[in-house]
């Protein structure tokens, strides 16, 4: 309920500091009555989703999710504005009130629109070259495909995850790694939507690790399912890979938070790494969040592979991702670890995507130069 009340007083706030200098009495109640359906959507998504049918719980979905991200546009342009008019307080400029109250709602609907562009396209296939350092000649240019954060669900459905399968397969790497936060909702649910990830074709096959989002859904049951469609999934385990005579360990771990949600299954990149062949070339661990990245170099690994951040999806909520992650983007060292943080392949929440391009990585390992 507080919620309710905090969003009342959102929208109360955008709407007092602009309707009154827009131009005329229509554009302000225009406006005015966009701010009372944007209210109303929001919490109406929310409630939807408990709707039997859920053709209908998605719609309600759909819309509440676009009048949310239009009410972030609208909230942060809002605050610019104000900080701009007072920092012009001290100055004789022209009157400002009015050109910037038609800016907000004007810049907020060209906005959403972009980014809901940015959201719904496939994303592009964004290529990262890896230098590791004593690398075995039969290990490179060694590829691994990644796709992570699809979060399938009421607006992300199976023609979408086609779409991206069919260009990860385009990349014939040797293997593919989706690290997590694939689903947002129940097996019986979303079993269709997910069901072309059976065709994510590679030399060594498809590997997954939870994210958070799949213990809010049912890990286990989201991990059998998959299972079922020739995704091995790693849970604090690692498979060895012969390529071309060389090792290569492929080790996951369970999301960074999933003790929280089963005890048993706590994060352990040394798990993860027990057993693995000392002579290995190359140490992949998936690991959905950034901050794992500790215990997988103290671990030995030689690269981690995560996504989580979203790169922030979109602005200004990306300058917040350091906060709680070590990296909301790209590629970064941490000791003689790198890390790379993908920024999604799909989206969550808002359809939006500003500032932060959605990505299906293609990563090629290289020996690092003397």
């Amino acid at each position: 309920m507080t919620g309710i009340w905090l969003l009342a007083l959102l929208h109360l706030y955008i709407g007092w500091r602009v309707a009154p200098q827009l131009p005329g009495p229509l554009a302000a109640g225009a406006f005015i009555a966009l701010l009372l359906l944007s209210l109303a959507l929001i919490p109406a998504a929310l409630l939807g989703r408990k709707a039997r049918k859920r053709a209908t719980a998605d719609r309600w979905t759909w819309a509440g999710m676009l009048a949310l991200g239009l009410f972030s546009m609208l909230l942060v342009l809002t605050l610019l504005r104000d900080l701009l008019l007072l920092a012009a307080l001290p100055f004789n400029l022209p009157p400002l009130a009015m050109p910037s109250a038609i800016a907000v709602p004007t810049l907020a609907l060209l906005a959403a629109l972009w980014g809901l562009v940015g959201a719904r396209r496939t994303a592009r296939v964004r290529e990262v070259e890896v230098p590791i350092a004593g690398l075995p000649a039969a290990l490179q240019g060694f590829t691994i495909a990644q796709i992570t954060d699809v979060h399938v669900g009421p607006t992300v459905k199976r023609g979408y995850v086609q779409a991206i399968v069919e260009s990860v397969n385009r990349l014939q790497a040797d293997a593919v790694a989706v690290t997590g936060d694939l689903v947002d909702g129940r097996v019986v649910d979303l079993r269709h939507d997910v069901a072309p990830l059976a065709g994510l074709r590679s030399r060594h096959g498809t590997f997954f690790v939870t994210g958070n989002h799949e213990y809010y859904s049912g890990a286990d049951e989201w991990s059998a399912l998959l299972g079922s469609l020739g995704l091995r999934v790693l849970t604090n385990e690692h498979v060895v890979l012969l390529h071309d005579g060389a090792q290569l360990v492929m080790a996951g771990v369970a999301d960074f938070t999933a003790h929280h949600f089963d005890p048993g299954q706590r994060s352990d990149p040394q798990r993860a790494m027990a057993g693995a062949p000392p002579g290995a070339g190359l140490r992949v661990l998936l690991a959905h969040q950034p901050r794992s990245a500790p215990a997988a170099a103290d671990a030995g690994f030689d690269v981690q592979l995560s996504g989580h951040t979203h790169g922030g999806q979109f602005w200004p909520w990306n300058l917040f991702v350091p906060l709680q992650q070590p990296f909301t983007a790209g590629l970064h060292r941490l000791r003689r670890l790198w890390v790379y943080t993908s920024r999604g392949t799909g989206y969550w929440g808002p359809p939006l995507r500003l500032g932060a391009p959605s990505e299906i990585t293609r990563l090629r390992f290289v020996r690092a130069s003397p």
